[in-house]
C-alpha cells in the first residue's frame, strides 16, 4: 500500500514529501511514533476558513446565521467522509489488524480524519492558494447543489438508514410549535425514535426544522457508540 498515485491523481496534487502523506494517512491504531492528530487539527482549522470564504462568496444574500448553518452541513464528520469516499481514501488508510476487522477503512470516523489530515498536508506542503481549488473541486463534484435544503436532506436520509438498521423503526417528527408573522414564521419540531425523544430544533419552514433535528439525532446516536 505505498503507491498513492491513484490517490494523488484523485486529488490532481502529488506530494513532493512523501512522508507527510504517510502521516497523514496513518491513523493511532497503527502504533507508529507519529499518527495524523496533528495533520487533522491543521486541516480542520483550514477547511472551515476555505468553505466559510467559498460560502460568503456563492451566498451574498444569505446571513450570518445561513451560513453557519450550511457551512455546519459540510464541515463535519459527514460531510468530509462523503469526500473521503469521493477519493476512495479508505483504501489507503494504515490501520491496526483490530481496526481492519472492524471495518475500520468504513468507519465514519477514520475517514473524516484522514480527509482533513491530507487536506492538511496539502496546506503544510504547498500553501492555501493550492489547496483551496483541490477542496473546492471536490465539495462541487460531491454535491449537485450547495444550499440549506440539499445539504440538511443529507442528514433525514442518514437517520433513516441507521433508525431502520439499529432499532428497526423509523423516525417521526412533530410539530411543537410555531410562531411569528407570516411572512418570518419560525417551526419547532421534535424528533422520536421508538417512543424516545432525540432532541428539538426551529427553523424557517418545518422541512428545515425536521433536517436540523434530524442532525442532532444523528449526532446523539453516533456519540452514543463511541
Amino acid at each position: 500500500m505505498s503507491d498513492y498515485s491513484k490517490l494523488e491523481k484523485c486529488l490532481d496534487y502529488q506530494f513532493k514529501d512523501k512522508n507527510l502523506i504517510i502521516e497523514a494517512l496513518t491513523h493511532k491504531s497503527f502504533k507508529k511514533p507519529y499518527n495524523n492528530e496533528r495533520l487533522e487539527f491543521l486541516g480542520d482549522a483550514v477547511l472551515n476558513l476555505i468553505v466559510g470564504e467559498y460560502l460568503y462568496s456563492k451566498f451574498p444574500k444569505s446571513n450570518e446565521g445561513e451560513l453557519s448553518k450550511i457551512r455546519a452541513s459540510l464541515v463535519n464528520e459527514t460531510g468530509f467522509t462523503k469526500l473521503a469516499k469521493e477519493i476512495d481514501l479508505g483504501s489507503f488508510i494504515y490501520i491496526s489488524v483490530a481496526e481492519e476487522r472492524n471495518k475500520g477503512r468504513h468507519k465514519a470516523s477514520i475517514l473524516s480524519d484522514a480527509f482533513e489530515a491530507i487536506m492538511g498536508a496539502i496546506y503544510l506542503e504547498s500553501g492555501l492558494e493550492v489547496l483551496k481549488p483541490i477542496m473546492l473541486n471536490l465539495l462541487e463534484k460531491s454535491y449537485d447543489k450547495i444550499n440549506l435544503d440539499v445539504l440538511f436532506s443529507d442528514y433525514k436520509t442518514a437517520l433513516q438508514e441507521i433508525t431502520q438498521a439499529e432499532f428497526g423503526s423509523i423516525p417521526e417528527y412533530k410539530l411543537e410549535k410555531s410562531y411569528g408573522p407570516d411572512h418570518q414564521k419560525e417551526f419547532e419540531v421534535s424528533i422520536w425514535i421508538n417512543g424516545e425523544t432525540y432532541g428539538c430544533a426551529k427553523g424557517k419552514s418545518k422541512k428545515l426544522a425536521q433536517q436540523a433535528v434530524a442532525k442532532i439525532a444523528l449526532d446523539t446516536i453516533k456519540g452514543k457508540k463511541r
